[in-house]
């Protein structure tokens, strides 16, 4: 089958644990490239093995990242898939078939999440991720410091049924470190966009609202334990970016008011010396 032909893009940092089942289901591809950040371990070695191109350059953010690694690629139709993912069986086919005559400029793929101990259930809700694009259309959206995605804004972009298998997330630890760190890269965007009241009422408010949409709307009871430890985890991450926020808030109001004090006691130390030579004149 005659197809258009497609660069497979993958961003690294000490990924050897997963990636050489990620690379193993990018093989039908005409092109992998692989943009590595100076990783310590074999993720390089593993990258060459699968006979990828790789790049190796200092991290710029997560956006930028990406887009650098989609601007280096020989071809202009892009999969785009994290160094935790994988494609799942029968994929490489139908991905093949959508290129053989693309109907939109962009395709969302289901991803299925590993929930610690198990793989979401397949009644569960998937999220839907844009990954395959031409990407003279979907350039990446950096807005966002953490989740960075292809801008969907221009183009067609329709759904494709190749699922997308996610183990990035084998064990609770694992799952507390990643909240702990994005929540504090997103803090200061936060901040910026949310005055203290409102994140106070979202403290209050918003995580219960997380809570109900993991279990019901997106159909997490299914998953058993695994998806009410992961609800919660969800919850306690949205949680935390908004307290993450609200303290940076406290932080500049503290640092203003010392800095007023200081500047007042300043002033008054002044005036007690001008009064002083004030009272020495003849």
């Amino acid at each position: 089958m005659s197809r258009l032909p497609l660069s497979a893009v993958v961003t690294t940092y000490n990924n050897a644990a997963t990636l050489d089942a990620c690379l193993a289901s990018l093989a039908f591809a005409d092109e992998v490239l692989v943009l590595d950040s100076g990783s310590t371990d074999e993720t390089a070695a593993i990258a060459r093995r699968h006979g990828a191109r790789v790049q190796v350059e200092a991290f710029r953010g997560y956006g930028p990242q990406k887009q650098r690694a989609i601007d280096l690629a020989a071809h202009d139709w892009i999969l785009l898939l994290d160094a935790d993912e994988m494609l799942a069986p029968g994929a490489a086919a139908r991905i093949e078939e959508a290129l053989a005559s693309p109907r939109a400029s962009g395709y969302e793929l289901p991803r299925c999440e590993r929930m610690f101990w198990r793989w979401q259930h397949p009644w569960s809700k998937h999220n839907h991720h844009l990954r395959l694009f031409d990407r003279r259309v979907h350039r990446m959206d950096v807005r966002d410091p953490i989740h960075a995605a292809p801008d969907r804004r221009s183009g067609r972009v329709a759904r494709l049924p190749v699922r997308l298998l996610h183990d990035g997330e084998p064990d609770i630890a694992s799952k507390v470190q990643r909240i702990d760190r994005y929540s504090s890269g997103l803090a200061a965007r936060l901040a910026a966009r949310r005055a203290p009241w409102r994140l106070k009422l979202r403290l209050v408010f918003y995580p219960p609202l997380v809570l109900f949409k993991q279990l019901v709307l997106k159909r997490q009871l299914v998953n058993g334990w695994a998806g009410w430890i992961a609800s919660i985890s969800q919850a306690y991450y949205a949680f935390l970016k908004d307290a993450k926020a609200l303290e940076l808030h406290a932080h500049r109001r503290d640092e203003g008011s010392v800095a007023r004090r200081f500047a007042q006691q300043a002033d008054g130390e002044g005036g007690d010396h001008q009064r002083g030579r004030d009272q020495h004149r003849p």
